[in-house]
């Protein structure tokens, strides 16, 4: 049966419909999905066996929720990937301000429609992508925005007096019933208004300038919240916290991997630069290994969090920085290099809240020391680890390599301004570092290699096996003793 072929109160009775509440919807849906093993919630990865299943748990409790986690965790795409647990349409009182279902309608204005036109009284289909409505909780919110005031307009064009019920005006939550409402960063929503909520949840009264209507709104909260928040600006109040049923903690990645699929679904990709731009796999390791660095860093606020749009605004940093040098140079083809990380940089320093010692060092400084830690980390899991004690005399698999910039004539230097043939041919000139990748990674495919070697040299930079200049042109790399040696 089509649906929306019914236009009034009288077919929908024919049709045998039934209503229900949105949680129950919401309940069915889930169970029916579940059964069929179908994706509940799609592009949302790393919460499989953590917040899904509570998310899952809840929605079976027909609970209200309050997402709980640091900024930058999907909370609010959890909430908007729940209208799609909804009926694809339900009935709507044609003309009714807050969606009244025809066969148990709650507002004065549909209950007296149903009166005067029985079953001819008009209706629509509302579809599930019309019942989400958000809001983001301010300082400056008042009670009239979300739940109504008295409309002194509308009482002199209905020549009504403001003892009748008729010269409201709904807020927000009236509006949306029948669907899920959020609000985001509860705490910062102010008590009193905290307040108001509290039998909007619990018995479905409102109350708005002294009339108390006896509305039992049909309505999944979902809210979201900071742990920060609790401390620096505000918290949510006892009495509404013990009406909303499930508090889902939510986190971050747990592993590089999940954390490349999370970027890589988001960054905004433009098609012209995936044509011409090559991404070593490695590269994407390290972008992400920077976001896990910065989460442990001393110098940044653990409790402020470090949001997942860091990596995904460093990714299209790094591609546009590959880019704007082949334009440069001319190349039709290029691919990522080492040297393009400091062009994450301003990703970095604009989303990362710094402790005092981080201020003291400052932002640039503390976004370099993040890309040469993730280098040192990373290091180990391709290549033997390079100890900080070693006897005088022992050999390593880098010796080789060290001995090159020791007894190379001149200094060995990358400029940003090279072609890709001029950035492989430099590279290719250090033969013990080319034996030493065909040695460690065989299996290395060709686009990957010449990054992997500036990796390597980086790398030996960090565990002080070769020093490393930055100039205005590009950088330098010495034996350890060159700029000393130069300095005297």
């Amino acid at each position: 049966m089509n649906l929306e072929n019914i236009k009034t109160l009288g077919e929908l009775k024919e049709s045998g419909y039934q209503s229900k509440s949105i949680k129950d919807e919401l309940r069915e849906n889930l169970i029916s999905k579940m059964m069929n093993k179908e994706t509940i919630f799609k592009g949302v990865h790393g919460y499989e066996n953590t917040v899904i299943p509570e998310l899952e748990r809840a929605i079976l409790s027909k609970h209200n929720i309050n997402l709980l986690g640091l900024r930058g965790q999907a909370k609010t795409r959890l909430a908007r990937l729940m209208v799609d647990l909804l009926d694809e349409y339900i009935p709507v009182v044609e003309g009714s301000e807050i969606n009244d279902d025809p066969l148990n309608p709650i507002s004065r204005f549909a209950i007296e429609t149903i009166k005067e036109k029985g079953d001819k009284t008009p209706i629509f289909w509302l579809h599930r992508d019309e019942r989400f409505a958000e809001k983001l909780a301010t300082p400056d919110v008042t009670v009239a925005d979300i739940i109504g005031d008295v409309d002194p307009i509308k009482a002199a064009n209905l020549k009504l007096s403001y003892a009748d019920d008729r010269v409201i005006h709904y807020g927000m939550i009236p509006r949306a019933n029948r669907c899920i409402f959020v609000i985001n960063e509860l705490p910062d929503l102010q008590a009193r208004i905290q307040v108001a909520l509290f039998n909007i949840l619990q018995e479905g009264d409102i109350q708005i300038r002294g009339f108390k209507l006896r509305l039992p709104l049909d309505m999944q909260f979902v809210f979201t919240a900071n742990p920060e928040d609790y401390t620096n600006r505000g918290s949510i109040v006892t009495p509404l916290k013990d009406r909303i049923g499930s508090q889902i903690l939510t986190h971050y990645p747990i592993n590089i991997e999940t954390a490349k699929i999370i970027t890589q679904q988001e960054a905004n990709k433009v098609s012209s630069q995936k044509d011409f731009i090559a991404v070593p796999e490695l590269a994407k390791d390290l972008l992400e290994q920077i976001v896990f660095e910065a989460r442990e860093s001393e110098y940044i606020d653990a409790k402020s969090g470090v949001s997942a749009r860091l990596s995904i605004s460093a990714f299209e940093n790094l591609l546009s920085t590959a880019e704007r040098r082949a334009l440069i140079s001319g190349d039709e083809q290029t691919m990522i290099r080492l040297s393009d990380f400091d062009g994450i940089i301003p990703a970095i320093t604009g989303k990362v809240e710094l402790v005092y010692e981080g201020e003291q060092e400052g932002a640039h400084v503390v976004a370099e020391t993040l890309i040469k830690n993730a280098i040192k980390t990373l290091f180990p899991d391709y290549f033997p680890e390079i100890k900080k004690l070693e006897k005088q005399d022992a050999e390593t698999p880098y010796d080789n390599i060290i001995s090159w910039f020791f007894n190379a004539e001149e200094d060995f230097e990358l400029l940003d301004e090279y072609t890709e043939q001029q950035y492989k041919n430099e590279l290719d000139k250090i033969k013990p570092l080319d034996d030493f990748i065909k040695k460690q990674q065989p299996n290395m495919n060709d686009t990957d290699t010449y990054f992997m070697k500036e990796f390597v040299l980086w790398a030996l930079v960090e565990f002080k096996k070769l020093s490393k200049h930055r100039f205005t042109e590009g950088t330098q790399f010495k034996d350890p003793y060159g700029s000393f040696i130069s300095g005297l």
